[in-house]
This record gives C-alpha cells, sequence and structure tokens, in this order.
C-alpha cells in the first residue's frame, strides 16, 4: 500500500457534481467568498445555454434575482453537471471545508 495522497484534484474528478456543488458552496461559506458565489451566479446563465435552454440564459441574463433561484437549485441534475467545472476548480485551488 502507497503512502502518496492521491491527487487532490483526481480524488474530486469521483465526487458527484452535487458532491462536488455542497463542498465548494460549504468552503466559500467558511470563507465568507463572495466572490465565488458571484462567479457562480454569472455562470447559470451560461450553464443553462450549454444545455439549451437558451431563453432561460436569456431570461437569467436580464432578471437578476431569478439568477439568486437558480443558485437555490444549482445543486441539480443537469445544471450541476454543467457547473462541475467551476466547482472542481473551486476546490482544486481552495480545498474541501474544514469539515472534510
Amino acid at each position: 500500500m502507497s503512502d502518496v495522497t492521491p491527487d487532490p484534484a483526481a480524488r474530486l474528478e469521483k465526487l458527484s457534481s452535487k458532491e462536488l456543488h455542497d463542498l465548494a458552496v460549504a468552503r466559500a461559506r467558511e470563507r465568507r467568498d463572495v466572490g465565488f458565489v458571484w462567479e457562480l451566479l454569472r455562470a447559470i446563465p451560461a450553464a443553462a445555454a450549454s444545455l439549451g435552454n437558451v431563453d432561460r440564459a436569456r431570461f437569467d441574463l436580464l432578471h437578476g434575482l431569478s439568477l439568486l433561484e437558480e443558485l437555490t437549485h444549482a445543486d441539480e441534475g443537469a445544471m450541476a453537471e454543467a457547473l462541475r467545472p467551476l466547482y472542481l476548480d473551486y476546490l482544486v485551488r481552495h480545498g474541501p471545508p474544514s469539515e472534510t
């Protein structure tokens, strides 16, 4: 058995998109990282467009409050999958929350 710690990015890649979302949001909350929340809010319309939901993306861009609603569902289904690279990048740069 090896004493080498696996690459954090490789370990994170094995997690579901929901798990990545939960870890990234928990870490951002722990760090009081409003910048990440803002980055996530800005990424939601592009994620929606990448899923073929162009009308939804257009609406989100024009209606900031709807983005807050989208934020509450950013850990679900295809949206979580589309945002997966954002969660991975954040967790690789900042690590998981202290509790994990």
